[in-house]
């Protein structure tokens, strides 16, 4: 099934972009820059960037990587820090002799070299004051770690009563907590190199991998702190922005994205890199970003207004790549109000290849693609557009949109009911290598296609019964993807429908209520429809009907084929439960002419086995039998277990059936070949847990086993079904109109 929100990832990564093309904020440079390796790699850039860290973190990440460096360094700064003013300058005359004799310590053209060069020019620079304060600086740094070492062991003889997994806990927060946290919570003002690596390094995680970010209390925290000092730091405010959207804070986040561009003009940011155009492209940039961010939150008539402002200014100023940008949002904005967009996306393509802008191309021939899906193209035209688009990605290295891409393929694979080519096309984004470098502490496959893909792995061992599987995957989608993340609604809703499958399964429609309430918070259209389907599975008829028109009026307003098809074969259902057979015919055909006019084929299948189903009712077995061989390969190929053990038991149903009119020898060899059938349904029926079924196949065989003379295996099938019909609460539904 097509995953709707993946659309947002278009979204997100647009407006990322179009806030990048102004070009004056580091925050969103942070986010592409190649980050160090080798052996030291790991550590380099924090520790020549990053803020100050305290000794205990310093001399751990030292011993990491050299254990006797890591000794030596702690015995000469204590020797420093407690000793005398002569002590700190031994030590610098001892490092200039290192440079000396036949064999020195080290070459003075090497890294270390050149940088213990420039540490002692640089102290050599000092003067006398400058010296002891740079003495009782070292000293105050030494002290503070002693202290904070001191206060740790008391709270920790106070706190004797914590449990061994509560210090576990801790211990692996403290290890996940980036480095340099602890020290900028209670450091002072920082330098403004400090300061933008703290914002690229925070804007970078929360882009890639948010979870290894600040939470959003404490970020906003230490972005308060650095905008004391200096209010008009553009890139605090934007990143300010950032973090107010991933707790869909709407006047926070409209707050600091107009500080930001306010600041740019304020400080002439925009003047000294693009001359007389700095303010007009300011003007018009900040317009486009507070469209999106009205469009993310559902303010389309305010979205629409800012986007017309942004076009005109960018009209005025013949600044063709900020149209292009209005074009992409004005297509999201319409696809967001329902209405028909399809030129402006084909306008957008055009003119972004024309202009050489190969991101925002290749996300408009994506959401191309998805439209087109949605239109019932076939599938080769749709796979060879996201081919030549994958061309432009690999060509500009955009290993973002490959993943989208990938993502994209499997959740079209699942809209068609190819279950093998989705979980293909799963395995092949999870086991791919991104074009971009990663760093140490940030995961580059925790973005949403990454999610998108974990999720319909995890529904698609569901569907097959691998129900421990499928939680080790929601398990780590909730390691990965914490709950206040913003990627966090995906799992959250595929968990609450696998959980509400196994429970209608298992016939614990007590458990649904609650599942029913959660879908619904999640997406509402999907928690109508299972309400209606738990009501329907209660025999209240008349509720579910009523739900199911007004569900059935939505949908075809917004064109949601997928939830129309699956309404009309739970009407056609709750036609045979009141015995109107005839009447759920053509609500059947007119769900398959839909399945085949929008090439979605496991429907099609499913609504031929309804069909099936209703010419046996209707005392056409025969009829039932060659329909039947339409949809049963398509589903035993790509279907869910539970659809698998509804399609044999339907056959073995119609060869009963029409068992009546053979010879007794056909006779006995059909009867022979519905129990063989009945066991393989019984089989899947089993993996799912599903007791109704394997309840009616029961009493079926046993009936079967007593037509055939077979006694024993009579009573065998007998007890089995009396022992469950005692646990299963019997709703009065004849197993003869149940599919």
């Amino acid at each position: 099934m097509f995953c709707p929100l993946h659309s947002a990832t278009p979204l997100i990564s647009m407006s990322l972009r179009s806030a990048k093309k102004n070009r004056t904020c580091p925050v969103l440079r942070g986010c592409m820059d190649p980050e160090p390796h080798g052996i030291y790699g790991k550590y380099e850039k924090q520790s020549t960037q990053g803020p100050d860290m305290s000794l205990s973190k310093l001399i751990k990440i030292v011993n990491e990587c050299c254990p006797n460096v890591a000794s030596s360094l702690q015995i000469r700064i204590k020797l420093m820090a407690e000793g005398e003013l002569k002590d700190m300058e031994q030590f610098f005359d001892e490092l200039s002799d290192s440079f000396s004799g036949t064999e020195p310590d080290v070459h003075k053209t090497s890294v270390v070299g050149l940088f213990l060069r420039h540490m002692i020019l640089a102290y050599n620079k000092l003067s006398f004051s400058q010296v002891y304060k740079l003495y009782t600086s070292l000293q105050n740094y030494s002290r503070c770690d002693k202290a904070k070492k001191t206060s740790k062991n008391e709270e920790a003889e106070m706190e004797l009563t914590n449990t061994e997994e509560e210090e576990r806990e801790m211990e692996k927060e403290d290890l996940d907590c980036p480095i340099g946290e602890e020290e900028l919570a209670c450091s002072g003002p920082l330098s403004q190199k400090q300061a933008e690596y703290f914002l690229s390094h925070q804007a970078s995680l929360l882009k890639n991998d948010e979870s290894k970010a600040l939470s959003p209390v404490l970020l906003q925290k230490e972005l308060n702190n650095l905008l004391k000092f200096n209010p008009d730091f553009a890139e605090a405010h934007y990143l300010s922005y950032l973090n107010s959207l991933r707790v869909q804070d709407v006047f926070s986040s409209t707050h600091s994205l107009l500080h930001y561009f306010d600041r740019l003009i304020l400080t002439g940011a925009e003047s000294k890199s693009n001359g007389d155009e700095g303010y007009g492209r300011s003007l018009r940039y900040a317009a486009l970003n507070l469209a999106a961010l009205h469009c993310r939150f559902g303010h389309y008539h305010q979205a629409e207004l800012a986007l017309q402002e942004a076009i005109r200014i960018a009209q005025e100023s013949s600044d063709h790549v900020c149209l292009q940008h209005c074009l992409s949002w004005l297509y999201i904005l319409k696809s967001r109000k329902g209405e028909d967009n399809s030129v402006f996306l084909e306008h957008s393509v055009k003119k972004a290849v024309h202009f050489g802008l190969p991101y925002l191309a290749s996300l408009g021939i994506q959401s191309l693609v998805q439209q087109r899906a949605f239109a019932g193209k076939t599938a080769d035209k749709l796979m060879d557009a996201l081919k030549d688009a994958d061309l432009l990605h690999w060509k500009h290295s955009l290993s973002e949109l490959i993943d989208i891409s990938t993502a994209q393929k499997t959740a079209i694979w699942r809209l068609y009911g190819r279950s093998t080519m989705a979980l293909q096309q799963a395995q092949m984004l999870l086991s791919i290598n991104t074009l971009d470098s990663v760093h140490v502490s940030v995961q580059q496959n925790n973005t949403e296609s990454f999610a998108v893909v974990l999720c319909h792995l995890a529904d698609l061992h569901a569907e097959q019964g691998c129900f421990s599987a499928a939680s080790e995957i929601l398990k780590h989608l909730k390691e990965r993807f914490p709950p206040n993340s913003q990627h966090a609604k995906l799992w959250m809703l595929f968990d609450q429908k696998i959980q509400f499958d196994r429970a209608m399964n298992d016939g614990k429609y007590h458990i649904t209520e609650s599942l029913v309430t959660g879908i619904t918070a999640l997406n509402s259209i999907e928690g109508l429809y299972r309400k209606a389907v738990v009501l329907k599975a209660q025999n209240q008829t008349a509720e579910a009907h009523k739900i199911l028109q007004v569900l059935l009026t939505h949908c075809q307003k917004v064109k949601n084929i997928e939830m129309v098809i699956r309404v009309l074969l739970s009407l056609a259902e709750l036609y045979w439960r009141s015995s109107c057979h005839p009447v759920a015919l053509p609500v059947l055909l007119q769900a398959l002419a839909l399945s085949r006019e929008y090439r979605l084929q496991y429907l099609a299948s499913e609504t031929v086995l309804n069909l099936a189903f209703s010419q046996l009712m209707l005392g056409i077995p025969e009829q039932a039998l060659n329909i039947l061989h339409m949809a049963i390969e398509p589903i035993l190929a790509h279907g869910a277990v539970l659809d698998k053990g509804r399609a044999m038991f339907l056959v073995a149903k119609c060869q009963v059936a029409s068992a009546a009119s053979l010879t007794p020898h056909k006779k006995t060899e059909a009867l022979e070949s519905a129990i063989v059938n009945l066991n393989e349904a019984k089989t899947y029926f089993c993996k799912v847990d599903c007791k109704e079924q394997i309840r009616d196949i029961l009493y079926m065989q046993a009936r079967l086993y007593n037509s055939l003379g077979k006694i024993q295996e009579r009573n065998k099938c007998a007890m089995l079904f009396r022992q469950i019909h005692q646990e299963l609460p019997c709703h009065g539904i004849s197993l003869l109109i149940r599919l």
